[in-house]
């Protein structure tokens, strides 16, 4: 079954009836709570090696409440050239946007939960 988000709010996010307060992935199949960056506002290619071996046809990323963390030039290409297209917009924005996808496509979620 694919993970469906049901409410999120600065912090804390419910998947699948699941309350989750530090940042995570969600992938076609599961979920991976507690993702943890190799540097904190900056989404870079190793960050997203579960999303890679996923192999969605779309990526979300929520970058934060206020959008601080921005998604590095080498992630965008390295996706591209995985034919992996990037949605990255505010976490809430994200998280709509992926509640829209997820029962359409083959979609991931990658998700800062804070600032």
């Amino acid at each position: 079954m694919v993970p469906e988000i049901e409410h999120y709010c600065f912090g804390a996010i419910d998947v699948d009836g699941q309350h989750h307060t530090r940042d995570l992935i969600i992938l076609p199949e599961r979920v991976v709570a507690g993702w943890r960056r190799e540097e904190g506002h900056v989404l870079h290619p190793g960050d997203l090696t579960v999303v890679f071996e996923a192999a969605p046809e779309v990526l979300v990323v929520g970058a934060g409440a206020y959008g601080m963390m921005r998604v590095a030039e080498e992630t965008r290409r390295v996706l591209k050239e995985a034919g992996i297209r990037l949605i990255a917009a505010s976490t809430a924005s994200a998280v709509e946007t992926y509640n829209q996808l997820h029962e359409k496509t083959r979609v991931a979620a990658a998700l800062h939960l804070t600032c």
